[in-house]
C-alpha cells in the first residue's frame, strides 16, 4: 500500500518561507513516472489545487500563489517539494499532497501551515 507522507509545516510569520515535503512510503512508486499535486484546505473552505509538477516536469500554480510558491521535484531522493515564499496569512491552511497510479489514487496525511504575527 502506497502512503504519502508530508513533512515541513509549522508556523511561520507573513513574509517568511516554508519548504513542504512529499515522500512516497515504499520504492514501489516513482513520483517521476507521474504527476503530483500539492492542495491545501483552510478552515470553511473547500480544497483548492495549489500546484501541480507533471511526469515530464511541467508545473502549473493557482494565481494566488505564481511568484511565490515553487513545486519540484528530486528524484533521486522520490520527494516532491513546495517551496513557500512571501507568506501571507491567507496560505494558512493544511496542505496535502496528492499523486497517482493505475493501482490508485494516493493522499498524504496533510501538514499545516499557520501564517500569523
Amino acid at each position: 500500500q502506497v502512503q504519502l507522507v508530508e513533512s515541513g509545516g509549522g508556523w511561520v510569520q507573513p513574509g517568511g518561507s516554508l519548504v513542504l515535503s512529499c515522500a512516497a512510503s515504499t520504492s514501489t512508486f516513482t513520483f517521476s513516472t507521474t504527476a503530483t499535486r500539492w492542495y491545501r484546505q483552510a478552515p470553511g473552505k473547500e480544497r483548492e489545487l495549489v500546484a501541480t509538477i507533471g511526469a515530464g516536469g511541467t508545473t502549473y500554480y493557482t494565481d494566488s500563489v505564481k511568484g511565490r510558491f515553487v513545486i519540484f521535484r528530486d528524484d533521486t531522493q522520490n520527494t516532491v517539494y513546495l517551496q513557500m515564499s512571501s507568506l501571507k496569512v491567507e496560505d494558512t491552511a493544511a496542505y496535502y499532497c496528492h499523486s497517482r497510479d493505475i493501482r490508485g489514487d494516493y493522499w498524504g496525511q496533510g501538514t499545516q501551515v499557520t501564517v500569523s504575527s
